[in-house]
This record gives C-alpha cells, sequence and structure tokens, in this order.
C-alpha cells in the first residue's frame, strides 16, 4: 500500500535533517495518513478511503465526501476514488 492521499494526492517528500552543527541527514516526511469511512449522500452508502488529515478537513470543510468529489480534478484522485467519482456524477445525472 502506498503512502498516498486517494483523495488529493500528497505523498511522502524527502528532504535534511540539520543539526545544530549543520550537519545535513537525508530524511523523509511521511503524509498523516488515516483510515476513514465517509458516507456518499448520493449513492446511499459508505466508502473506505485512507486520506491525509488535511484531506479529510477540506472533505468536511466543502460539505461532504460528493461534494469534495465534484471540485476535485481526476489527475490527484486515486483509481478507486475516480471510479466513485464517475458512480457519484451518473447517480447525480440519473436524478437530475
Amino acid at each position: 500500500m502506498s503512502r498516498r492521499c486517494e483523495l488529493t494526492g500528497k505523498g511522502v517528500q524527502t528532504g535534511n535533517l540539520v543539526s545544530h552543527s549543520n550537519r545535513k541527514t537525508r530524511t523523509r516526511f511521511l503524509p498523516n495518513l488515516v483510515n476513514v469511512t465517509l458516507a456518499s449522500e448520493a449513492l446511499a452508502r459508505s466508502v473506505r478511503l485512507r486520506i491525509s488529515a488535511a484531506a479529510l478537513r477540506s472533505v468536511e470543510h466543502r460539505g461532504g465526501l460528493d461534494a469534495f468529489l465534484a471540485k476535485a480534478r481526476d489527475e490527484e484522485l486515486s483509481q478507486g476514488a475516480r471510479a466513485l467519482k464517475r458512480e457519484i456524477e451518473k447517480k447525480a445525472a440519473a436524478t437530475a
């Protein structure tokens, strides 16, 4: 399982730890990933995703999973999230 957020695409970054004596040591900065279950109102079911804590805040700020996916670009979504977005769009088109 990759260390990448399924909604925002946030992944591992690399850099240096710099000591007091200005010595550089290579390190990896990992995203704060959490396993969450989000409810989709359009699909009337819940979905399990592995997303970053910042993405979880963004989902809540935008008004839920359906609204977040409607505004999200396909390039930054995972394969599962893209399929979920298409499924939500089809359901919304069928009800409209």
